[in-house]
This record gives structure tokens, sequence and C-alpha cells, in this order.
């Protein structure tokens, strides 16, 4: 068993980010067309950020109502806002001074208070916004070089908490308390995106996808949900190692 999903594979990362801002665009027009409202979960990272860049100019930018766009974030690093290493501030530089998206749709995890506190208050944040099973339409992902998630760092059971929705964990790497959700958010939402790039990842996404599963080890492995749709947006150095650039 293993996350496969659909494997989509780009030149470069100039590609992958474009491909990565037109797949947010339909899944927002179809959301709107549906439900009337468009709410996503970002990442931080890197890979994120350049896709983030692309939707905050044109043409993309005006390809979504932003005003009817809710913004949440999967995970946080418990740091002031304003802090380098947040989450947040780097998603208000590259995309939410760009759009003219209303402040109050935008919500992010309070990484300035005590984590615990923090990660109560936005478990409660999306129950009072989507109810006690929150079904976003689109969760961005990113895969960390061992095989973390949002926070969800090898060596605990990465469902545990699961009821929780959102739950404070310890960095023991970055020696830094983060907030994250939980598997079953992720696994809840119409839509899951993985971006990855660079060559330093590609061992680790061929464990992924096509090792064996075992979520301890790898988190990442449990990323499947449960009625949505899985994809991958990588790049060539990536997919180096893939067995089958394509699922």
């Amino acid at each position: 068993m293993s996350a496969r999903g659909e494997m989509h594979v780009y030149r470069d990362p100039a590609a992958l980010a474009r491909a990565l801002a037109d797949y947010v665009v339909a899944t927002a027009g179809l959301a709107m067309a549906e439900r009337g409202v468009f709410r996503i979960a970002l990442s931080g990272g890197h890979t994120p950020q350049t896709t983030y860049e692309v939707l905050g100019r044109e043409p993309l930018r005006a390809e979504i109502s932003w005003s009817d766009t809710f913004i949440y974030f999967g995970d946080e690093r418990c740091v002031p806002p304003n802090d380098e290493q947040s989450n947040y501030r780097m998603v208000q530089r590259a995309l939410l001074q760009h759009v003219p998206i209303p402040p109050a749709n935008v919500h992010r995890i309070r990484g300035e208070i005590d984590p615990g506190l923090a990660a109560n208050e936005y478990g409660s944040i999306l129950r009072a916004d989507l109810g006690n099973a929150p079904h976003f339409d689109l969760m961005l992902l990113g895969l960390g070089k061992d095989g973390h998630t949002a926070s969800l760092f090898p060596g605990m059971a990465p469902d545990m908490d699961n009821a929780a929705l959102v739950r404070a964990v310890y960095a023991e790497a970055d020696a830094m308390w983060r907030v994250t959700i939980t598997p079953k958010v992720i696994n809840m939402s119409r839509s899951v995106a993985f971006a990855v790039q660079g060559s330093d990842k590609a061992e680790i996404l061929a464990q992924v996808c096509e090792g064996s599963y075992d979520p301890t080890q790898y988190p990442a492995q449990i990323v499947q949900p449960e009625s949505g749709r899985l994809a991958w947006f990588v790049d060539e150095l990536a997919a180096g190692m893939l067995r089958k650039k394509t699922h």
C-alpha cells in the first residue's frame, strides 16, 4: 500500500509552479460553481512560495474571486507572524498583499501564543467555519527530506489525536513547537496537492510513493483522501528515482 495519486512531472520548478497555480485556479472555479466559496489550506516552504507569487500576479490574479476565497494554513511554527520562519509571513509577502482578499477571510494559526492554546483555537475556527468534519476544497502540502508533511514528523503515529483536528507538536530537529492539522482533516479534503522539487527530494519521493507503507517512518504516506483527489506536482529532478513517472 502506498500513497499513489496522480503524478505530474514538469521540466523545472518554474513550470511546476505555473501548473500548480493553474490547478489552484481551476479548483477555485469548480468550488465556487458548486458551493459559492473556495476554502484552501496553504503550506509553507520554498516550492509553494513560487506558486503563491504566480497567483498574486496577472493573469491568474484576476482568475480568482478573492472576496469568496477563504484561506487557512496546514501548519505553522510557533513564532510571531512577522518572524522570518512564519508560514503566514511568507504567504503574506508572496500572495496576500498582492490580491484583494478581505482580511477577515484569512485565518492564520497564532504561533505567538501557547502551542496547545493555538491548536485548540484553530480547531475551534475550523469547526465554526467548516463543521466537525471539515472538507477543504484544496489542501496544499510539501514533502520534507525525512518524509514529513505539514508538521507530521517521523517517529510517532501521524494519526494520533485525529479527533482534535489540530494539534501541537514538538519538532526535535528544529527544537521548536509547531501547530499542525491532523491527517483526518487532510484526508477529508476534496483535493490534496503535493508540491515537490529538487534532486534532494528524489529518494524520499520514491520511498513515499512506491515504497512499503510505514506512515510512522514516512508520515506523508498517511495522506490518502477518503473521497477526494490526490495529485503530485513534481519537477524532473525530484522524479528522478521514481520507477513510474505517471500514476
